[in-house]
C-alpha cells in the first residue's frame, strides 16, 4: 500500500485496513473499502458516540457503526473508524426533520455526556446564548440585528431537556429508496424537539426550503420557540465564527425572516 493519504499507516494497521484509502469529497475523512476513517478533534465526543452508535437501534434509518482497532480501543492516533454508508446529503428536508425526530427518541434515555460542560467551541457558546445562559453581544454585522429583533420574542420552553442530535443537515445521506443513513451528530441537552428545529432552519438557510415547510411541521410541541432557539443558535454561532461567510449571513437572514413570521 502506498503512503499517499494523510492516514498514518499505523492506523491503518491498527484497524486492518488493507485497501488504499480515498479521500472523501468535501470532508477531512478517508474511505478504506468498506471503512471510513475520521481524524478526532475531541476525544471524549468520539468515544461517547462511538459507544453511542454501537449500539443505537432506530427503526427506518440506516447507521454507520463504530469500529474498533484490533486491540479493542476507538481511537488510534487521533483517528476513528467507522463502517461506510452509501449515499449523499440531499435536500430530502421532511425525511431529515423525521429522522431528528427518531433519533431523539432513540436517544432520549441518555444520561448528559459530561463532555458538554467543557465545551467552549463556538456552537456550544453559541448554544447558550440562544437559549440565554449567556450574555455575548452578537456583532450587528454578523447577524446581531436579526438576533437582537427576535431575542425578545423569547419565552419559557417548558419541555423536559434530553441528549438531542444537533448538526444534521448536510450528515443525512440518501441513497434512492433506502433509509436514511447517519453518520455523525453533535449532542446537545435540550428538548427533543429542538434538533428538528436547527434542521428546520438549516433546510430555509441553506437548502431552498420556504416558510411553509415550517408551518407543516408546527403540530410539534412548542414549534415556533424552538425554531426562534435555533435561528438564534445559528446567528450567534455565525457571529462567533471569524470565517463565517457573507452567503451564510444572508441564508441565516431569510430563516430569520420566515421564523419571525411564525411568532
Amino acid at each position: 500500500m502506498s503512503s499517499g493519504s494523510a492516514v498514518p499507516q499505523r492506523v491503518l494497521n491498527a484497524f486492518g485496513v488493507q485497501e488504499e484509502p480515498e479521500r472523501m469529497p468535501g470532508s477531512s475523512a478517508w474511505r478504506c473499502g468498506d471503512l471510513v476513517l475520521k481524524p478526532v478533534s475531541d476525544k471524549a465526543r468520539a468515544v461517547w458516540l462511538a459507544n453511542v452508535l454501537g449500539r443505537l437501534v432506530v427503526p427506518d434509518l440506516r447507521i454507520a457503526r463504530p469500529v474498533r482497532a484490533t486491540d479493542g480501543r476507538w481511537i488510534i492516533g487521533g483517528w476513528t473508524a467507522s463502517r461506510f454508508l452509501s449515499g449523499q446529503p440531499e435536500h430530502r428536508h421532511d425525511e431529515t426533520m423525521l429522522a431528528a425526530l427518531k433519533l431523539a427518541l432513540a436517544t432520549s434515555r441518555l444520561p448528559r455526556p459530561d463532555f458538554l460542560g467543557r465545551r467552549q467551541d463556538p456552537d456550544a457558546l453559541a448554544d447558550k446564548i440562544a437559549w440565554g445562559e449567556l450574555d455575548v453581544p452578537v456583532e450587528e454585522s454578523r447577524g446581531g440585528r436579526w438576533f437582537e429583533v427576535l431575542a425578545v420574542a423569547r419565552r419559557p420552553v417548558p419541555l423536559p431537556d434530553q441528549v438531542v442530535p444537533g448538526d444534521l443537515f448536510g450528515a443525512v445521506l440518501f441513497d434512492g429508496p433506502a433509509p436514511p443513513g447517519i453518520v455523525d451528530f453533535e449532542p446537545y441537552f435540550r428538548p427533543a424537539e429542538w434538533g428538528a428545529a436547527v434542521a428546520a432552519v438549516d433546510a430555509v438557510a441553506w437548502g431552498g426550503a420556504d416558510l411553509d415547510f415550517l408551518r407543516r411541521w408546527s403540530h410539534l410541541p412548542e414549534w415556533s420557540q424552538l425554531l426562534l432557539r435555533a435561528v438564534l443558535f445559528r446567528l450567534a454561532g455565525h457571529s462567533l465564527r471569524p470565517r463565517a461567510t457573507v452567503s451564510a449571513l444572508d441564508g441565516l437572514r431569510a430563516a430569520a425572516a420566515a421564523v419571525s413570521e411564525l411568532l
